[in-house]
């Protein structure tokens, strides 16, 4: 059989025209090449920029995501026998600082290397890890009735323990100048995903890193901007987390363009490729900025979880977490500390979110509601104490390598006590307030203006304030205030050379004691008198003449009065008996290096700063040793391996029966002098030694048994505060004083400790001589044995005790009065406030001879350091 098939056949003029399926309009034609011209030039960009993406992303993610940093950490608390506390309260330290709880000792999984507790019925017990502080040995810490009964380690009593000691900050990017604290995602409770996820991208779990309904939403509105269709720059919004975040590792956030947003587009599809939904989160919740804290840029969830309430992120509950993720659309704006309306609006619009998306009950979100922003205090200085941290930052990069200190993760410990660190930024932030009140009665003027007055306010510069705490025992930097305001100011004025104006004056004090026993034929002592007089210092070719307060003049004085009194004419004349290059010498030696032997000199006229002044009294303060301020404890490496470790220099500078001496005669500088009603009158009552100071800067130093402060408070223009250190630096000193002692580990302000070769002796007030039966009005004073007044107050009282009390006698530092009165101020009305004459003093024996001398009060717009 044959099969003839017939092929049909074409037009060979249309077949030479064109393929089968290819339009034969020309215009179509021309469209379909432009289209495939534009598919493949798009393939090829495409291919291009996924690829040179893709190589951007492998390199940014090849090492750790966030670079890793130095932590810096506190002093241990002390536990001590005998304490008030609750095993739950040490277990919330341990647990804070970074230790686990376990179940039992062979219960091994999950522990943590820094160490392990266990609460008990009687107490808790404690083992430090491999990577702790401490030595790995486990102590027992028995409590009964809220009380530590008995600490024990290896069967041996301890009269204290040291727990772990507690992250302060991390070492911060000195670029960037922001804190970023890291989490997994595990660790991120679940209530903060929700929150995030309910108000920035409830599709997350879903989506491929693009939400195409709302990115093309943010097209349009582009183009209409774009075309001039409306003059509103609109922001765009309808970004996913991951669009988020390719933006803010990979582009310009301030590029608000298409093509930004097709970028955005093409790396968030390349992110979702190459990571979990869960890593992408944990990556953004490590990396979302939530504002400002101080000048740190507040980095990642955790990090504003401690910033914002000062807490874990895995501790914060519902109404927080809607917080957090609130903010996270506009940190400024709707910052909590500065808006905190706006910040609460929103709050509620993220609970309200949250439940659209079912993550919360109408309930729940109703009662978070109802509950108030609780935020953590806005006061920078007394959580991270800020102006210590760069102190630290600073002594370390002197030594180790910035990035070697972060890279490796090293431990940083050092000498900050948190409680105390609080107690001194609160004081600072009361007290300046007091000071700025006083700044703003000075520059308040009534003027005329036409036929009514009015009240204006000069304009000037602000007050600035430094306060520096030390342990005078082992010179630990325990806190650390450099400014009023970190965020406004970095300048750390701790560290800032001014003028010392009297605080000085104890080192004059010091030098004329000091001759009770480097042989000097004129032995001085606290109830050697001297002239307080106008008087005029000769020095080379140069003439000095310092003026007292108010020109105002006490005529033959003690030293310990002069003292006390901070005597200006007095003292240069102390100092010139004794010998300016004596004073300087004792002056350099205890740390104070800018002093030149002038008469200048004894009123505090050369610089130092107040760490510097800090370092100083520790000649007083500690027995006459002097101890170089130290901030450092240990460095150590990620695992816990000691890489170095610190400790004080130490300088013998006075021997300790005269530091004793100098630190009982500044006791009288508080309880009778100058300091009184600053100190005393504030209600700070334990055993103190301090000195006011005034140039044209306020300054107070003070101690006591267990804790050493300067404060100092003046313009940073140099400018005159106008303000005595009575005024201005005292009452903060005082105010921080009272603080630290309601602690625990400070509350133990003794009596100052008298070395072997001091005895105590009574004096009458009004000849400074021993006191009898017969002068009952008296006082007590420290002397160098050997030292002391001879005479009683009754010896050959005849002509000399005549003439001596008609003359003005001896005049000594007087007690606060029965009725309260401040020996500052006596306000007597009787009182003229001048000179008494001759017959005037005649007549004064046949009174009350034995009535305070009256004190004037320190003035605004003193003449001379005070």
């Amino acid at each position: 059989m044959t099969i003839k098939i017939k092929i049909p056949k074409g037009n060979g003029e249309k077949a030479g025209k064109g393929f089968r399926g290819i339009p034969r309009d020309p215009v179509l034609r021309a469209a379909l090449a432009a289209f495939l011209i534009l598919a493949v030039s798009f393939t090829v960009l495409f291919s291009y920029f996924y690829i040179k993406y893709d190589r951007i992303i492998e390199k940014r993610f090849r090492s750790p995501v966030f670079a890793n940093s130095a932590k810096i950490y506190a002093l241990p608390k002390t536990v001590r026998e005998g304490e008030q506390i609750e095993a739950r309260e040490i277990a919330t330290e341990l647990r804070r600082a970074g230790y686990s709880e376990g179940a039992s000792n062979k219960d091994k999984e999950g522990e943590s290397a820094l160490g392990t507790f266990r609460v008990l019925n009687d107490g808790i017990e404690i083992t430090p890890g491999a990577e702790s502080y401490h030595s790995p040995e486990p102590a027992r810490i028995s409590i009964h009735d809220g009380q530590v009964d008995q600490i024990s380690s290896r069967g041996n009593d301890l009269s204290a323990y040291e727990l772990e000691p507690q992250l302060v900050t991390s070492l911060f990017d000195s670029e960037q100048r922001s804190k970023r604290k890291l989490v997994k995602y595990n660790e991120i409770p679940p209530v903060m995903v929700q929150a995030v996820l309910a108000i920035e991208d409830r599709s997350f779990f879903e989506h491929s890193g693009v939400n195409f309904v709302r990115f093309f939403g943010a097209v349009i509105a582009d183009l209409t901007r774009r075309v001039g269709l409306t003059h509103q720059k609109f922001d765009q919004g309808g970004s996913t987390l991951t669009m988020q975040l390719s933006r803010g590792f990979f582009l310009n956030p301030e590029d608000k363009t298409v093509k930004r947003k097709l970028t955005e587009m093409l790396i968030s599809e390349e992110l979702e490729r190459k990571f979990t939904k869960q890593q992408i989160f944990e990556i953004y919740a490590d990396w979302v900025p939530l504002g400002q804290r101080g000048s740190f840029a507040i980095s990642g969830l955790a990090e504003a979880s401690q910033s914002y309430f000062n807490k874990e992120l895995k501790d914060v509950t519902l109404p927080e977490a809607a917080l957090l993720a609130g903010i996270i659309q506009r940190p400024s704006y709707l910052s909590p500390y500065r808006h905190p309306e706006r910040a609460l609006d929103r709050r509620n619009l993220v609970l309200e979110s949250m439940v659209e998306t079912h993550a919360i009950t109408r309930e729940q979100a109703d009662k978070a509601k109802a509950v108030p922003l609780k935020l953590a205090p806005p006061n920078v200085e007394a959580s991270e104490a800020p102006y210590f941290v760069d102190m630290v930052r600073d002594q370390l990069i002197g030594k180790f390598n910035e990035s070697e200190l972060n890279d490796q993760s090293y431990r940083i410990y050092t000498t900050l006590d948190p409680e105390l660190q609080k107690a001194a930024a609160q004081a600072v932030e009361t007290g300046i307030k007091l000071v700025d009140e006083q700044v703003t009665k000075l520059r308040t003027k009534r003027v005329k203006v036409g036929k009514k007055f009015e009240t204006t306010v000069a304009p000037g510069p602000q007050a600035q304030v430094a306060m520096v705490v030390l342990d005078p025992h082992t010179g630990a930097v325990l806190a650390l205030v450099g400014g009023r305001d970190y965020g406004w100011s970095q300048l750390n004025h701790a560290v800032a050379k001014r003028p010392t104006g009297s605080i000085f004056k104890p080192f004059v004090y010091a030098a004329a004691m000091n001759t009770a026993l480097d042989g000097s034929q004129t032995v001085f002592t606290p109830a050697s008198t001297v002239t307080d007089e106008p008087s005029s210092f000769a020095y080379g070719d140069q003439i000095y003449e310092p003026r007292n307060f108010k020109e105002e003049y006490k005529g033959e004085v003690s030293l310990r009065y002069a003292l006390a009194m901070s005597l200006n004419n007095a003292t240069v004349k102390v100092a010139e008996q004794v010998g300016y290059d004596k004073v300087a010498d004792l002056a350099r030696t205890a740390g104070i290096a800018s002093v030149k032997a002038t008469p200048a000199m004894a009123l505090g006229s050369y610089e130092a700063s107040p760490l510097d002044m800090a370092g100083a009294y520790t000649s007083f303060a500690n027995n006459g040793v002097r101890l170089s301020p130290i901030l450092l404890r240990s460095v150590r490496d990620g695992k816990g391996d000691v890489i170095a470790n610190y400790s004080t220099d130490q300088r013998p500078v006075l021997d300790p029966r005269i530091a004793y001496v100098m630190t009982n005669m500044m006791e009288g500088v508080i309880n009778n002098g100058l300091g009184f009603s600053a100190v005393r009158g504030r209600g700070f009552t334990p055993p103190a030694a301090g000195k006011t100071g005034s140039s044209k800067d306020g300054w107070f130093a003070g101690y006591t048994s267990n804790l050493l402060c300067i404060v100092w408070v003046g313009y940073d223009d140099y400018s005159d505060l106008r303000l005595t250190g009575g005024v201005t630096a005292a009452p903060i000193w005082a105010e921080f004083m009272k603080k630290a002692a309601t602690l625990p580990q400070y509350a133990d302000m003794r009596e100052f400790r008298q070395p072997t070769g001091v005895v105590d002796v009574q004096l009458d007030k009004v000849t400074n001589r021993l006191a009898t039966p017969s002068c009952t009005d008296d006082y007590v004073s420290a002397f160098v044995a050997g030292t002391e007044p001879r005479d009683t107050c009754d010896t050959q009282a005849g002509i000399k005790g005549f003439f001596s009390r008609m003359l003005g006698g001896d005049k000594t530092v007087q007690p606060q009065q029965a009725n309260g009165q401040d020996p500052n101020n006596p306000q007597d009305p009787n009182d003229p406030k001048k000179k008494k004459g001759f017959f005037g003093k005649i007549a004064g024996i046949f009174k009350d001879d034995k009535a305070p001398a009256p004190v004037s009060k320190p003035a605004d717009g003193q003449t001379a350091p005070h």
